[in-house]
């Protein structure tokens, strides 16, 4: 996959999630959905989120825990790909937004403590068949 300022990630790209100000990885597989159906879908109907897993909504600022069997970390990140807000454990039938967010991680509970992933940080994001020095472009 090229990393040029046009690429966008595919229902099908996996993604590498680093955040750089802690120097810590918050997802090895991280499925994208930046499209409307896999964005309304989500996590719905599964029973978890494997170890390095998760999904980034693209764009987003707000999900919904209803119908979920699972607690989940969110992270809210901007254009920039700054961390504008963090959930830890969001269990089901729950709501959480950040107006000022662009796009929304969902990752396995633990994933925002373990990695100390916080407000103000900067996430990168990393296509797994790239090298680690060749960071991926976000959708615009």
């Amino acid at each position: 996959m090229s990393s040029t300022a046009t690429t966008k990630p595919t229902a099908e790209t996996r993604l590498t999630v680093k955040n750089v100000t802690r120097q810590t990885v918050l997802a090895t597989s991280l499925e994208v959905a930046n499209t409307g159906p896999n964005r309304n879908k989500g996590l719905l109907g599964r029973d978890g989120l494997d170890t390095g897993g998760g999904l980034w909504i693209v764009p987003c600022e707000s999900v919904h825990t209803f119908f979920m069997r699972f607690a989940i970390d969110l992270v809210y990140l901007d254009r920039r790909n700054r961390v504008r807000k963090v959930r830890s454990a969001v269990g089901p039938w729950r709501v959480s937004a950040c107006l000022t967010a662009h796009s929304i991680l969902e990752l396995p509970a633990g994933v925002v403590l373990s990695s100390q992933t916080q407000k103000g940080d900067t996430i990168e994001f990393l296509s797994t068949s790239l090298s680690e020095s060749q960071p991926e472009q976000m959708p615009a």
